[in-house]
């Protein structure tokens, strides 16, 4: 299916709603090919909306479904079933479950941000060099580029004497500031977060939250998955409970919060 024939395809949203994403009924079922082809369930009919401006946490125990919900959207996992509606810059809808993997590839670039806790890189290529990239992946000009990478470095408290650096030498907190501001670069309207501040020390991870708080008062749209609960009380609108990949609860922070416990965001 072509982009053109997705946006056909999908359901119309209102403008004025600022819906941004919109998951129906999907579904993940994982084929294990070494015990005798036997599938196992990811997710189970997991449905929800998110708009501009709001800040999703999902929480659940070890093995909930969490990050699999992250990488079906991000469409690193083909999702089994379901639908998963996004709203293009233009205001047409899309349905990311029937783009092929190219046009994944060029919403990603433009729309749609993914951060991890691991840094993916070169070992060779520099901190800044990766994040300017980033920027220029997105779209940006490679001077603009550059000089957003630097501001967003040192918003990160990376040193200009890391910033050429190889990557591979830095620390482990390090190198996750330095994907955060990679990811984090020319802002998407939907931005994906699997425990991105779960190596920082408590200096750094202060300005990483702050950073993530000011994305989404700006507008922009964030699905997260963090491991501690003062993360997801500063910075989340809404809760969503998985249990074997399933939503058993969500609702508003301040509703959901009070019932969760360490368990429920642990990896």
């Amino acid at each position: 299916m072509t982009v053109e024939q997705a946006v056909a395809s999908a359901a119309p949203v209102r403008e004025e709603d600022g819906l941004i994403l919109d998951v129906r009924e999907l579904t993940k079922e994982f084929v294990l090919h070494n015990i005798d082809g036997r599938s196992v369930s990811g997710l189970s009919g997991v449905s929800f909306r998110l708009s501009a401006g709001e800040h999703i946490a999902l929480a659940g125990t070890s093995g909930a479904g969490k990050s699999s919900l992250l990488r079906a959207i991000y469409r690193t996992y083909k999702p089994t079933t379901g639908n998963i509606f996004f709203t293009l810059e233009d205001g047409n809808t899309i349905d990311l479950v029937g783009l092929s993997d190219q046009e994944v590839t060029m919403l990603r670039g433009r729309q749609i941000g993914y951060v991890s806790q691991f840094l993916r890189a070169q070992p060779r290529r520099s901190a800044l060099d990766l994040v300017t990239r980033a920027g220029v992946y997105r779209g940006m000009g490679r001077d603009e580029a550059r000089d957003m990478a630097a501001t967003s470095l040192r918003r990160l408290n990376i040193g200009e004497h890391l910033w050429d650096v190889h990557v591979s030498v830095l620390s482990g907190g390090e190198k996750q500031r330095v994907n955060l501001a990679a990811g984090l670069m020319s802002p998407p309207r939907l931005l994906l977060l699997d425990e991105p501040v779960s190596a920082l020390d408590p200096e750094n991870r202060e300005s990483a939250i702050d950073l993530i708080a000011e994305l989404s008062q700006s507008g922009v749209a964030v699905l997260a998955v963090f491991h501690d609960l003062d993360a997801i009380s500063r910075l989340a609108t809404r809760i969503i409970v998985l249990e074997k990949g399933t939503v058993t609860r969500s609702g508003p922070t301040d509703h959901i919060l009070p019932s969760l416990t360490v368990g429920d965001v642990q990896p």
